[in-house]
């Protein structure tokens, strides 16, 4: 799985002009799942987001994680993470699943997510969807998971 991952200080996502996701302070979190990507995978990744260690501690360090601040995670589908553009201007998305196998990946890692944690909010997958952020610091941490 591909996820991009951006410390927040608020966001939220739209679909046709309706809020369907928002946080307060938390990580907002782009996914895209790969062809061979499986369960394994959905785990591992809720697994470092709860622990990824990317708020401030009292002596200003990068020491604390979503769980420790209380924050909340967004958690919003991006195939488009997937694209390869060595081969021109136009991006190609062989990269990322089949629309079902993202769609089962995508709803895993929510099941996770929500099992683990009290607050994630979601996009909808496969839909158009606005998001607004306001990025502190700015984080943003791009993570591969095999």
């Amino acid at each position: 799985m591909i996820a991009l991952i951006q410390r927040v200080r608020r966001a939220r996502v739209q679909v046709a002009g309706d809020t369907v996701g928002e946080i307060a302070q938390g990580l907002l979190v782009l996914v895209c799942a790969q062809p061979a990507d499986g369960e394994a995978q959905a785990v591992k990744l809720v697994d470092k987001l709860l622990k990824l260690r990317v708020f401030s501690d009292e002596a200003g360090k990068m020491n604390r994680s979503v769980q420790d601040v209380g924050g909340g995670l967004l958690i919003v589908s991006q195939f488009t993470l997937a694209a390869d553009t060595s081969g021109g201007n136009r991006p190609s998305f062989t990269g990322a699943a089949p629309a079902e196998l993202g769609r089962q990946l995508y709803e895993r890692v929510l099941q996770l997510a929500r099992e683990r944690h009290p607050q994630v909010a979601a996009g909808i997958f496969g839909a158009d969807m606005q998001v607004e952020l306001v990025n502190d610091g700015p984080v943003t941490i791009p993570m591969h998971i095999a």
